[in-house]
């Protein structure tokens, strides 16, 4: 039997825990002994002695390190991957294509890294898909950041004290996040509208009952993702959302492409234009943001409109995050037991998830982070 290690996680912001103790038994019929760190699951709800019902040992930190395989939820320092064994695998979000000095420690060290999120967005691999199950949850809590911050209610009530109109939606970003977003908004009673620049999102829009807003719209890139705009269209993207921005009392962006900043689909002079008390929550604040007045982690107020920019929403709902991004790695490890590390670099999974095998940096965008000559 080989050894697989859950980490507690060391970032007091990140609640959640990579194995819940219901997953445990899945590992150990698979054949791994399953070592938790101490403490692992207390913020997500799921304390030591659960873990030790369900079949796992309790651990320090040195005998995560020296496991065989090691999960993760956020991405480990340099100093923890060269604390590993050499040979091991540590899977987890890892930013392969952005955190050079991580991605330069797995190599140096000989470990592999498997990176959740270049898991291929295809049928075979969705259920091992932990980006789209953790943005999931952060679009479902974007909504509550924003309900629970503005000071208006989000469904139209009819009272003794008088009829109160519904709460005006507007969602930039149509992905994953983007639709549990409106699905949410549109739960708790909002009036929501919607906007994405592929144009094959407006029936998705429409299908959860919101109104897709006429704004200039482009194809998507070969795997369904959003592709950056030039500036003329942005200025017509501009002045086609300006009116909604200014009626909307909250906002949700989430609109990323794929290694390059967040694209721009609120200026300062939109912001201006909102009236005091609008709420705004920037889900792609860490890559530049959708706002203009934007921060990562931080609360900025614009002439009375309040700007969040958070950065991992999914923590904030610690235990079903938990839950479902376990199921994510369970299936994951599963396909890695079937398939065979020696099949890492050609699998149809492992060889885009897989981005550096026994410290080799195997995927070309990993490559050419690190300045690799053949990227």
């Amino acid at each position: 039997m080989s050894n697989l290690g859950i980490r507690s996680e060391p970032d007091s912001q990140e609640h959640r825990v990579a194995i819940v103790p219901q997953s445990v038994a899945q590992l150990t019929e698979l054949g791994w002994d399953v070592i938790v760190e101490s403490g692992a699951g207390d913020a997500a709800g799921f304390p030591d002695s659960q873990y030790v019902e369900a079949g796992a040992t309790v651990g320090d930190s040195a005998a995560i390190a020296a496991c065989e395989i090691v999960l993760v939820v956020s991405p480990p320092s340099a100093q923890f991957i060269g604390g590993l064994t050499r040979g091991a695998i540590i899977a987890g979000f890892l930013e392969p294509y952005l955190n050079k000095d991580l991605m330069e420690a797995c190599v140096k060290s000989g470990v592999t890294a498997i990176a959740v999120e270049a898991i291929p967005r295809t049928t075979l691999a969705q259920s091992m898909d932990a980006l789209s199950s953790q943005t999931n949850i952060a679009g479902y809590a974007a909504v509550l950041l924003a309900c629970q911050d503005a000071p208006k209610l989000m469904p139209m009530m009819v009272t003794a004290a008088g009829t109160i109109a519904p709460a005006r939606a507007l969602i930039l970003g149509v992905g994953v996040a983007g639709l549990q977003a409106i699905a949410t908004a549109k739960r708790l009673g909002a009036v929501v509208h919607a906007y994405d620049i592929r144009p094959e999102t407006a029936e998705q829009v429409e299908s959860l009952g919101a109104k897709f807003v006429a704004a200039p719209t482009a194809s998507a890139d070969a795997g369904g993702y959003a592709v950056e705009v030039e500036a003329d269209t942005q200025a017509r993207q501009h002045e086609a959302l300006a009116p909604f921005v200014a009626e909307a009392d909250i906002i949700v962006t989430t609109a990323q492409i794929p290694g390059r900043p967040a694209p721009l689909l609120i200026t300062d002079e939109m912001v201006a234009s909102m009236r005091p008390g609008a709420v705004i929550v920037d889900m792609a604040a860490a890559t530049g943001g959708n706002v203009a007045p934007s921060q990562p982690d931080e609360i900025v107020t614009v002439g009375g409109v309040r700007i969040h920019g958070p950065t991992n929403l999914a923590a904030q709902m610690p235990g079903d995050a938990s839950r479902m991004y376990s199921r994510n790695l369970v299936t994951l490890l599963k396909r890695l037991h079937a398939e065979g590390t020696e099949n890492l670099r050609t699998d149809a999974i492992f060889e885009e998830a897989a981005v550096i095998v026994d410290g080799e940096a195997h995927h070309p965008r990993t490559r050419s982070l690190l300045g690799m000559e053949d990227a």
